[in-house]
């Protein structure tokens, strides 16, 4: 045994020679290949990625062009074309070069579809080709067979019969001249050789019948390159093209002229869907919703307000309302709600009973209890029904309301129905809170409303006779008749009322059923002409007296209360006698008060608010996604993705291998914290190199140069 040079304690034994690692070095460089793969998996994850996009996706995405199976260059003529098809053609009938059935069928396909100037032109400008399923179908038909076998032609070249049905294509100026208007604009881009836009001329004639008095429409063609190229999508590449091929569908809203501000249709090419994505996402139109016999008293009575008009569709499809239904539930959404019911034959009696409705399609308006429906059967056109709308879009005993207190003559603010020359009108008024007592007192007054203006049999001749100056009024417009919510509207009530007893009976919340009590009133106006000058030819002394007089009343009110029977004649009888006296007596005071301004109570059926945003940010969310989706599809054909891929892998591998290689950099500035941390950190590491000198090496580390085996006799232990 000897000594090991630096280490007293430590002997090695005859023969010995140290071999450090012999048996882990295979070991060690496999773990020492992780690391590096670690490293770099970044830039080898990109090179394997622009790699497989060179090698598989780019050439499914090129799939060989028409003219690469007939030989021949890009955008050759149809004489070339034709040339080349000769050429092969030879060949297979000299039996040369003989195809299979599939790589026939590809040529012959590109030979009919290049042959034909619109097929080629749409081909060629466009990269439209609606009819390639014909090769899978063919090939999967005639694998195994002879070419010869092939039934020929292949493609449906029997001339389609649009010019007549699609006689009127907008040409640069007319459209330039419909474009950006004050309505929507719905254009279709289409080709005379394509057999889709040939199926799609039925749904396209009922889309323009449904969109009359609504949206204009129009045609562009792909013989117009410039209207075409404009109307066309952009690729990765900014090429213009049809995704979905044709017909393309492009909306313009008002006073849109650019590509930024148009919309696309993407959706099923039928009727249904495309109205209603132009409804709901162009012209922001509201959904009219269905409901059965169950839930339209519950949910469409209860829920519309009881100054609006119930207008209900029937209709025997359950088709989606016609959009100028849907626009007019968006004009008048302050005088009518709408609602629809399918039509079903077991259903009929209740209709009828309910309506009168014996049959659909059919539209009803629903006005005052008292009053009678109106019933349309039949279809309507937009003209026709705007014109039914403006007739029954009020009822026959109006509520009097913060929205038509001007146009009812019943604001002191404003002029009489006559006209502003009028001096004297008058404002009759049921005020009550909602329920059986306030229907039977506005039957009541639309009874007295239709004897003043058009009844005229014996009694109520004799009526007339007695009173008339009701009527007298009536027909100069002097006189109005109209309704109050006394609930909604309790200042405005208790304002007018605020001397009777019990006045919380009619005006104020409802607190107990058998406390509803409604009550008649009228309220004069008169207006002062000689004030009304003076107050114009008066100038302000200083800046409160310029606003001063801004809200006041321009008529003065002096208000009569109806304390007797609900009698129609009694009732008449005293409404000629305030009407009478209010013209000839001219020594009421002239008093102007401020009176409370009616609280906006209004209500829709069509969609709340909140349900509006939803759908937004849901559609939003939607055009969002189909966006990032069509984008990602478009980078997997762009040719410019693989190498883009390459030089990213170039560009993180030299970054990687850079910082792996460079030495490591010390502060310079030790004087803030962070630097005297780093100081000591180097301190330390000097220590431990200093005594990595002093420390011998042990019997792990490698040989010393000067050590030597030193022989001993065989009998030492």
């Amino acid at each position: 045994m000897t000594k090991v040079p630096g280490h007293p304690n430590a002997t090695r034994s005859p023969g010995f020679r140290p071999t450090l690692f012999s048996a882990g070095t295979s070991k060690l460089k496999m773990f020492a290949v992780s690391p590096f793969l670690k490293r770099y998996s970044i830039p080898l994850l990109l090179f394997s990625l622009g790699l497989f996009f060179q090698l598989f996706l780019l050439p499914a995405s090129y799939p060989a062009s028409h003219y690469d199976a007939l030989r021949v260059k890009r955008f050759s003529s149809l004489e070339d074309i034709k040339e080349a098809y000769d050429r092969l053609s030879s060949k297979w009938l000299s039996s040369l070069d003989v195809p299979t059935a599939p790589d026939f069928i590809k040529i012959r396909y590109a030979f009919e579809l290049l042959t034909n100037p619109l097929w080629k032109r749409d081909y060629d400008l466009f990269a439209i080709d609606e009819q390639w399923p014909v090769i899978n179908d063919a090939v999967r038909r005639y694998t195994g067979e002879k070419y010869s076998n092939v039934n020929l032609p292949l493609l449906d070249a029997t001339p389609l019969e649009l010019l007549d049905q699609y006689s009127k294509v907008l040409v640069p100026e007319e459209f330039r001249s419909i474009v950006g208007g004050a309505k929507t604009v719905l254009i279709q881009v289409f080709s005379f050789g394509s057999h889709r836009c040939s199926e799609f001329i039925n749904s396209w004639k009922r889309i323009v019948a449904l969109l009359d008095g609504v949206a204009d429409t129009g045609l562009v063609e792909l013989q117009d390159i410039q209207l075409a190229t404009f109307l066309a999508e952009r690729n990765s590449l900014k090429q213009p093209i049809f995704r979905n091929g044709l017909p393309s569908l492009v909306a313009f809203p008002p006073s849109c002229v650019s590509s930024e501000c148009y919309t696309r249709y993407s959706g099923d090419l039928s009727v249904d869907a495309i109205v209603d994505w132009l409804a709901t996402t162009v012209l922001d139109l509201p959904r009219i919703l269905y409901y059965s016999k169950e839930s339209l008293g519950q949910k469409f009575f209860a829920a519309s307000g009881m100054h609006k008009v119930k207008v209900i569709f029937f209709s025997k499809t359950g088709e989606r309302a016609i959009p100028f239904l849907r626009q007019a539930a968006k004009d008048y959404s302050s005088y009518a709600s709408f609602a629809a019911v399918l039509w079903k034959q077991e259903d009929s009696s209740i209709w009828w009973n309910m309506f009168q409705v014996d049959s659909a399609p059919a539209i009803v308006f629903i006005k005052d209890p008292s009053v009678i429906p109106v019933v349309h059967h039949g279809n309507l056109n937009s003209s026709l029904f705007f014109e039914l709308m403006e007739k029954h879009k009020n009822q026959e005993l109006p509520q009097l309301r913060s929205a038509n207190s001007l146009e009812l003559g019943c604001d002191a603010k404003g002029f009489s129905r006559a006209g502003d020359h009028t001096e004297t009108w008058y404002c009759a008024i049921v005020v009550g809170r909602p329920g059986p007592a306030l229907n039977k007192m506005r039957e009541t007054m639309h009874r007295i409303q239709k004897i003043l203006i058009d009844d005229f049999d014996a009694n109520e001749e004799k009526i007339l006779a007695k009173s008339p100056a009701a009527a007298t009024a009536m027909k100069q417009k002097r006189l109005t008749f109209t309704w109050l919510d006394g609930g909604a509207q309790k200042v405005y009530c208790l304002f007018y009322l605020h001397k009777l007893d019990n006045i919380y009976e009619t005006c104020g919340p409802r607190e107990y059923e058998s406390n509803n009590v409604p009550r008649l009133f009228i309220v004069r106006y008169k207006r002062n002409s000689s004030v009304d000058v003076l107050k114009a030819n008066s100038k302000p002394n200083n800046i409160w007296s310029a606003f001063e007089g801004e809200d006041s009343n321009l008529a003065s009110q002096i208000v009569a209360v109806y304390n007797g029977s609900v009698d129609t004649r009694e009732v008449i009888q005293w409404i000629s006698w305030i009407v009478e006296d209010g013209d000839k007596n001219n020594m009421h005071p002239y008093f102007i008060g401020a009176a409370p301004a009616l609280i906006p109570e209004d209500s829709t059926t069509f969609a709340s608010k909140s349900a509006q945003n939803v759908f937004t940010a849901g559609k939003g969310i939607k055009n969002k996604v189909h966006g990032i989706t069509t984008s990602i599809l478009d980078y997997l054909r762009d040719p410019r993705t693989g190498p883009f891929l390459f030089l990213a892998a170039c560009i993180s591998f030299g970054i990687i291998w850079m910082q792996s290689n460079s030495p490591p950099t010390e502060p310079t500035k030790p004087d803030c914290d962070g630097g005297r941390i780093a100081g000591e950190r180097n301190q330390s590491h000097r220590r431990k190199e200093v005594l990595n000198k002093i420390i011998p090496p042990s019997i792990t580390d490698e040989e010393p140069k000067d050590a030597h085996q030193m022989l001993s006799d065989s009998n030492s232990d």
